[in-house]
């Protein structure tokens, strides 16, 4: 059955395995200070004009992330995301915070400009 969210441990499993595409929908500046490993940054205000050249394959499983359970940025990305017909898009609401809080690495690199 689909599942349209994404908790911790079902994240690290797909993380680990190679088999989703991680997206952060904040903006650039908190994509750099840190990011779950093998994030992309597509800022939930931009999804719409760098979705089709970061994520060309709309079957590829997604996992959406933002800040924290209250940040709406990742359910918009997620919502835009199932309207352009991604079919495997998971908000994964807890975000950043659920992550580090759970003693999980941040990654830190430069966001690629779309």
């Amino acid at each position: 059955m689909y599942n349209p969210t994404s908790t911790r441990t079902e994240r690290r499993d797909l993380i680990e395995t190679g088999d989703v595409t991680v997206v952060e929908a904040l903006p650039a500046q908190y994509f750099e200070q840190g990011h779950l490993p093998g994030a992309i940054n597509i800022p939930h205000t931009e999804v719409r004009e760098l979705a089709p050249a970061l994520l060309p394959d709309k079957d590829a499983a997604i996992v959406v992330y933002c800040a924290n359970e209250p940040c709406p940025n990742s359910g918009i990305a997620t919502h835009v995301l199932r309207k352009l017909g991604y079919t495997d898009v998971r908000d994964y609401a807890e975000g950043k915070a659920d992550w580090v809080e759970a003693g999980l690495a941040l990654e830190q690199a430069a966001a690629v400009a779309g």
